[in-house]
């Protein structure tokens, strides 16, 4: 099959330098492989880590860097040896596009905790030695075994969020058996990580509720999302009441905050699950043992429970809430989730919007 279409100039916004500015970019894919699928992305959701990588936050950003991890598209091309897409079939793409495919955790569907490091879509360093670059692109070519099927019917705009945000709030969820009906669950933030914690724990005939800073984001979290309960976390009086009631806690926050008023919600037992990036995690020792509970971290997850995570949202008409923005746009979006100023996430519209 002719690799032509994949040997044309990419368009992309990229990065050159840690002010994280994003501006018009053109660079060429590889050539397809055997085993590789080029995609026509359509969207691309735009996730809190675009910010860091753009802006050099960790110190390991290779400019120009073009970001995006959340990506959804149609495929124009396979190699000779794909067997699990066909042209025109819809796809997505996550936050990893190789892993080595041969230690434990790979062998087990679960890339995404390579023993030797999954490389991710945008910032890595491939086995050939490429700096890989992400969905803020009008094609990307990736391994066959990297790709997810999105189910006919669901719309690409709203899949794109589900490959990095989604999946870190259904992983950790189904890891801890979270899926059990009239058991409960708290709700640490509500941005595009909470949301959709929020939306499957209710899928999951779960009691939610919503722990917050903001009070400006309980009608939305009772009336839009479907939250059982809305809690400020500074009223000591609200605080108290849910003392030793919930099951399980989902845990979306960045910024800095204390972690002994969460624990103090948890029944015997309880599960705290962290999957945001604060600066510190800091608890008493008393807050952990007295009471027999745990906590866990988790980032995104493997290529098995991603492709269940598709399929049960297609089931369950779930859909996260997006704004739709062009990629001319995106300097602005950055800016705005900065300032917690989405809801819940940006997707960009690479096809329409991107020439």
């Amino acid at each position: 099959m002719s690799s032509e279409s994949v040997k044309d100039d990419c368009l992309a916004w990229a990065a050159r330098d840690p002010s994280g500015v994003l501006s018009p970019y053109k660079f060429s894919r590889r050539v397809l492989g055997k085993d590789d699928v080029s995609l026509k992305i359509t969207h691309c959701g735009i996730c809190y880590a675009d910010v860091v990588m753009s802006k050099n936050k960790y110190g390991d950003s290779r400019y120009p860097l073009v970001p995006g991890h959340e990506i959804a598209g149609i495929v124009k091309e396979v190699g000779s040896c794909v067997s699990n897409f066909k042209v025109g079939d819809h796809v997505g793409v996550g936050t990893y596009v190789n892993s080595c495919r041969e230690c434990e955790r790979c062998n087990d569907r679960d890339e995404v905790s390579c023993e030797k490091g999954a490389i991710f879509t945008f910032n890595g360093i491939d086995t050939d030695g490429s700096i890989t670059k992400g969905g803020y692109s009008s094609h990307i070519v990736v391994h066959e075994s990297y790709c997810f099927r999105i189910p006919d019917g669901y719309p690409l705009a709203s899949a794109a969020p589900l490959l990095c945000a989604g999946i870190t709030v259904y992983n950790p969820m189904m890891r801890h058996k979270m899926n059990q009906p009239g058991k409960s669950l708290g709700v640490i933030g509500l941005g595009g990580l909470g949301h959709m914690a929020v939306k499957f724990g209710k899928a999951f005939g779960l009691k939610v509720t919503v722990l917050s800073t903001s009070i400006s984001k309980k009608e939305e979290a009772l009336c839009v999302l479907g939250a059982d309960n809305f809690v400020i976390t500074s009223d000591q009086e609200q605080m108290k009441a849910l003392h030793k009631s919930l099951d399980f806690i989902i845990d979306t926050a960045s910024g800095d905050h204390p972690f002994d008023p969460y624990m103090s919600l948890l029944k015997t037992a309880g599960v705290f699950v962290l999957v945001g990036f604060p600066s510190e995690v800091k608890f008493h020792p008393a807050s952990l043992n007295i009471g027999m509970k745990t906590v866990s971290g988790s980032v995104t997850g493997g290529t098995r429970v991603t492709q269940e995570m598709l399929d049960f949202c297609a089931a369950n008409k779930i859909y996260p809430k997006i704004e739709v923005i062009p990629i001319q746009y995106v300097n602005e979006a950055l800016e705005r989730m900065i300032k917690n100023d989405v809801k819940y996430r940006f997707v960009i519209d690479i096809e329409s919007s991107l020439k």
